[in-house]
């Protein structure tokens, strides 16, 4: 763990943090563009209609505070924290694309970037971060990014209406 930890913390925090509002574009485009749309597979799925509109309002919401979040971690000083709640973030959207795909035997959209770009950053920033703070903190940090699927989770198959 500590030879990979060291590959991984060459680079600066602040470039790291920037990592995660780039492949958040990159997984939304996928999502949006490929395999008929996200809108369209979760209707498939499970029935839920979530309009392109609510989808891309959804995203746009999610990258703004994603943004936000790393400027105001690096202006009070917990970005290692926010990127820890970023990495694992990451890490469970990728397993959920990953696993909903494995289990219905097809194609999701959001499956090539989960694979090759948020499993991996999460893997990635979950190693770097782990020491860099007390264990209490990381592991908050961590229940934090579950959370957030959770809640994102719960919206989407409300169609992104809180009702």
């Amino acid at each position: 763990m500590n030879k990979l930890k060291a590959y991984f913390s060459n680079t600066t925090d602040d470039f790291w943090a920037w990592l995660f509002p780039i492949t958040h574009l990159m997984h939304v485009a996928e999502e949006y563009f490929v395999g008929g749309g996200y809108s369209e597979y979760l209707m498939r799925l499970s029935g839920v209609h979530l309009s392109e509109s609510r989808f891309l309002v959804a995203q746009s919401v999610g990258l703004v505070l994603m943004v936000t979040g790393i400027l105001i971690a690096r202006r009070l000083n917990f970005l290692s924290m926010m990127l820890v709640i970023l990495g694992a973030t990451c890490l469970v959207n990728g397993l959920s694309h990953t696993i909903t795909s494995a289990v219905n035997l097809a194609y999701g959209p959001g499956l090539v970037t989960s694979l090759f770009v948020w499993l991996p950053l999460g893997v990635a920033t979950l190693i770097r971060c782990y020491g860099k703070m007390a264990r209490g903190r990381y592991w908050t940090a961590v229940a934090i990014g579950i959370g957030i699927n959770v809640a994102v989770g719960i919206f989407t198959l409300r169609g992104g209406q809180f009702q």
